[in-house]
């Protein structure tokens, strides 16, 4: 029995030690067949080829950029007349500021321009030929400038109609008040082309004290009708309203912290994006680009380099954090949008650089 016992106890010790030997050359001396299934694997599954050059974020905005519209003059706002998405002409009254001041001064400046026009009149009754020029073209400009704010005025009023009631006739209507205004306009450069070049003429006499008189009134009644213009925030271009924070009552100043509205024309889309210092050599103007939004997962909109920026600048989308240090300059790039995306101005977006091979071999397939 002590023999059967410690040939079993033999046994046992031999076959664990055998184990260990086995597991410890398995760990330390992988086998061929291990190391060639592994190869296998690596060989079968070559890495993913880079699909892009460079990644970027980017913010959607209107063809020719967001137009911050404010006020030119200290004022109590009287009325707006306009609404997001309406779709506005370059020249469209979109606020009136109280203009009762204004309006005053106005008719008193016109007023004090006739009695000094008057008094150069009768100062001398046959002037030379050179000085009668003079004096037609200031008076030419002085009707011109009235003229043109009076047809403003009527447009101001044909536009406000036609917001009550956009009916054909009031739409007629307000097309003929705006020629009218734009023949005012050009009436008035003529005029004053002319006073110019009557200005210009050799061996005219100075003006005498009654001409000094009326050209000071002119300037002021110039200037009164400025004023009153000012009281009038109006479209700079053609466009699409984007927001608007005025309100009835409130006062605006000419601050840039106060936009009354924004503007854009959303026509085409583009999106402005700041590439990274490290990748800023990738980028060229005409390199075809991807842009991606959260707001459409699983999409992705087309579009094409149109400019870089000529120098490094500090970021202004992306948040400063341990991975942006304060000292990171970035490349700002604007986009071209292909198509009608549905993409909306101020979204964050991320754009993708197709890699420029890419972008050659097209070009080399087109030609």
């Amino acid at each position: 029995m002590d023999s059967n016992r410690s040939t079993i106890s033999s046994l046992f010790l031999a076959f664990l030690i055998a184990a260990i030997v086995v597991a410890g050359a398995s760990y330390f001396l992988p086998s061929a067949n291990i190391s060639s299934r592994l190869n296998a694997q690596t060989t079968s599954k070559p890495l993913p080829k880079v699909q892009w050059d460079a990644a970027a974020p980017g913010r959607v905005e209107p063809n020719g950029g967001e137009i911050r519209i404010g006020a030119a003059t200290p004022g109590r706002i009287v009325e707006v007349t306009v609404q997001p998405n309406d779709r506005v002409t370059a020249g469209d009254l979109l606020i009136r500021l109280s203009d009762e001041e204004a309006l005053s001064r106005v008719h008193a400046a016109r007023a004090e321009a006739a009695v000094r026009k008057r008094e150069r009149d009768a100062a001398e009754g046959n002037p030379p030929e050179l000085v009668r020029a003079r004096r037609q073209a200031d008076d030419a400009i002085a009707e011109a400038e009235y003229a043109l704010s009076q047809a403003r005025m009527e447009f101001d009023a044909a536009f406000l109609a036609h917001r009550r009631d956009a009916s054909s006739a009031n739409l007629t209507q307000l097309n003929d008040r705006r020629q009218a205004v734009r023949n005012a306009e050009t009436r008035l450069e003529d005029q004053r082309a002319a006073l110019r070049k009557a200005e210009s003429a050799q061996n005219i006499p100075l003006p005498t004290r009654a001409e000094a008189g009326f050209t000071v009134a002119r300037a002021e009644l110039s200037q009164a009708v400025t004023a009153l213009e000012r009281t009038r925030v109006r479209a700079p271009r053609d466009g699409t309203i984007l927001n608007v924070a005025a309100r009835a009552g409130e006062i605006a100043t000419p601050s840039p912290e106060q936009v009354l509205l924004l503007l854009g024309d959303v026509s085409a889309l583009k999106v402005r994006a700041e590439v990274e210092e490290r990748d800023a050599a990738k980028v060229r103007v005409g390199q075809l680009v991807v842009v991606k939004s959260d707001a459409y997962p699983g999409r992705e909109f087309p579009g094409k380099v149109a400019s870089l920026a000529p120098s490094l600048g500090p970021g202004k989308l992306g948040q400063r954090g341990p991975r942006r240090p304060n000292d990171v300059d970035v490349l700002e790039v604007v986009v071209d949008m292909e198509g009608q995306p549905p993409l909306l101005p101020g979204m964050r977006v991320d754009v993708f650089f197709k890699p420029v091979e890419t972008v050659e071999g097209a070009v080399r397939r087109t030609n």
